[in-house]
């Protein structure tokens, strides 16, 4: 089992390191590889899981810590799994509105029933920037893409995605409640379980 006390999560977002934290608990201080780099290595993999192990390795080179990486996205059924690997990406790297501006255009011809969607993913954790055994967790939340953003809470898609079993999007959960639920939360639980937290 690894111990843990402190890890670099290879990410400059500060929702998903205020998520991860919050879902790891105090038991494991996590710092942003912004601290460490300014740079954003290429995402160069075909495959979330792929995406994770390289962005976990460059933070832990750069850091000399322990290091998680977090590659999530939105897949659409109606759009062949799209955006992906490239969902935060999508809009030429123009933010949040014009990726959710692109795909509700990308699928207004598409009728309810067929918007199906899930929101993936995948931790991976080195201990090292060498490690040849990465533990790596996958997460799926399943729900659809309304026609219209809806509610004032999360980041990145969330105020277009429909979660049936709460009634409302993503961006009308409370953080806490989106927290339990969601894909990364799915992927933490698992990550969780293997450090034994």
């Amino acid at each position: 089992m690894i111990q843990l006390s402190e890890l670099v999560l290879a990410s400059h977002n500060a929702g998903k390191l205020k998520e991860l934290q919050a879902m790891l608990g105090d038991a494991v201080k996590v710092r942003s590889v912004g601290e460490f780099s300014p740079v954003e290595p290429e995402e160069t993999g075909l495959s979330f899981i792929e995406n994770a192990i390289l962005k976990a390795r460059n933070a832990a080179r750069v850091s000399g810590l322990p290091a998680l990486a977090d590659d999530s996205g939105l897949a659409v059924d109606a759009l062949g799994g799209a955006p992906g690997i490239y969902s935060a990406r999508y809009a030429e790297g123009r933010g949040d509105a014009a990726n959710n501006a692109k795909l509700l255009k990308a699928l207004e011809s598409t009728p309810e029933a067929e918007r199906g969607a899930q929101f993936v993913s995948v931790l991976a954790l080195v201990r090292h920037a060498d490690d040849p055994l990465p533990i790596v967790c996958e997460g799926i939340w399943e729900g659809r893409i309304l026609f219209e953003a809806r509610g004032e809470h999360g980041f990145g898609y969330d105020p277009l995605f429909w979660v049936p079993e709460r009634d409302c999007s993503s961006a009308e959960l409370a953080p806490e409640e989106k927290n339990r639920i969601s894909h990364r939360a799915r992927a933490m639980a698992i990550l969780r379980e293997r450090l034994g937290l």
